[in-house]
Formats: C-alpha cells, sequence, structure tokens
C-alpha cells in the first residue's frame, strides 16, 4: 500500500511532524516498513526500538513496530529511553542492524519524530528522502518479525561510568553538580547515574511527564535554564 507522507515531514536529520495535524499511526507504521524494507535490501534484519516520555510516543511506537515486523524485520523493543540509549542499543549489540527513537526531541509537546542509525551510521538527509519515496511507490518488503524487550538500563549506566576510569574518585568528591531533566525521558537514567557518582547532586524535575509542567524541553532557551 502506498504511503505519502506530509510534505513537511522530511527533514534533513529526522523525520518530525505535529501529532493529529501531520502524523499518525499511519505515518509510524509506513515508516517502519520503508525502514524495514530499506534495511532488508542491505542485509539487516534486527532494529533497535526507543521512545521517550511524550504523551503520543507509545502510540506511535506501537505503530511502528507493526511497520518493521511487516517488512520481516525482527525489534528489540528498549521502551522509555533517552536517544543516546537508543544509539546504544543499536552499537552494542552484535546483532542490531539498526535503531529507531520515537523523540520530539526539543520541540513543543504536540510534536514527535524518528531519529535513525542504519547498519551503524547516521540516517539522514538522502537516506531520509529514499524513505520517503519507497513509502509512496508501496514497494515494500513482506514477512513477519518477531518481537523482544530488552531492559538496558543498568548497562547502559555502566558504561557511562566507564568514562571515570582512571579518575581519583576523591578529587571528584568536593564536586556539586545540579542536574536539570526537564520532565524528560533521561530521567530515570539520571537518577541511577547520579546515584554512583562522587560529589554531591541535585536532581530537578526527573519525573517522565510529556507534558513538560515546569518548563519547555528546549535547553537552547536562557529561561528554560
Amino acid at each position: 500500500m502506498q504511503h505519502h507522507f506530509h510534505p513537511t515531514m522530511l527533514r534533513e536529520y529526522d523525520i518530525r511532524g505535529i501529532i493529529g495535524e501531520t502524523l499518525g499511526a499511519d505515518d509510524a507504521r509506513a515508516i517502519g516498513r520503508a525502514f524495514g524494507t530499506m534495511l532488508r535490501a542491505e542485509g539487516g534484519s534486527t532494529v533497535a526500538v526507543g521512545y521517550d516520555g511524550r504523551v503520543s510516543s507509545p502510540m506511535l511506537e506501537h505503530a511502528l513496530v507493526e511497520g518493521l515486523t511487516a517488512s520481516g524485520c525482527d525489534v528489540v523493543r528498549i521502551g522509555l529511553s533517552a536517544t543516546p540509549m537508543l544509539y546504544y542499543a543499536e552499537a552494542s549489540a552484535e546483532e542490531v542492524d539498526g535503531g529507531i527513537q520515537i523523540t520530539g526531541s526539543h520541540n513543543p509537546p504536540n510534536y514527535n519524530g524518528f531519529k535513525m542509525v542504519f547498519l551503524g551510521r547516521p540516517f539522514f538527509g538522502g537516506d531520509i528522502q529514499k524513505l520517503g519515496q519507497l513509502a509512496a511507490s508501496g514497494a515494500f518488503a513482506s514477512g513477519a518479525g518477531s518481537v523482544i524487550t530488552r531492559d538496558i538500563m543498568g548497562e547502559y549506566i555502566e558504561r557511562l561510568l566507564q568514562g571515570l576510569v582512571g579518575i581519583d574518585p576523591e578529587a571528584l568528591q568536593g564536586l556539586r553538580v545540579g542536574w536539570d531533566a526537564g520532565n524528560g525521558a533521561a530521567g530515570p537514567a539520571l537518577e541511577a547515574l547520579a546515584a554512583r557518582l562522587p560529589g554531591e547532586h541535585h536532581l530537578l524535575f526527573t519525573e517522565v511527564d510529556g507534558h513538560f509542567p515546569n518548563h519547555h524541553p528546549d535547553p537552547t532557551v536562557e529561561a528554560n535554564l
């Protein structure tokens, strides 16, 4: 079945839209079908999928996984996660060939989108345009992929802590750090990480809330800091 995306959705570095206006479940399903078709054409078969804390993200994740498995790809669901966790899931597991993170990034709550990794490299520019062309043609691969769920939080935190190897913990004991998770998906990982770090840590807004009740999620705006 052919699928045509809203012309504003296919951007240079991601696919992004406004829920209920330019982006919905059918778009997510088509992204899964097209991405899976492209991956299988290059010899890949397994995709890691994560999603952020926005209200629309679970709905988009469900449809995306439907599209991926319909293309014949297997899916590793990592669940609620910050985007770097998805990148880690894709890079650290030998059997994973690609990854898709559902995230609205720094945009308002009614936005959402998709960031992708393809065979160990960023998926952007011409790749995204090719995905759109493939969806419009309807020339999707078919199959019946499997789905598993994997909790990578613990190993992701261990990987972050490797960055402190070689540094004397005593030298860090005097640090006083304030962390603002902004009610984003990084909150749970930040809590787990801060509990393992030397020094004094003060955490703000680590409860995941897709309405962003404390401030807008864009850290480039000084008022949000």
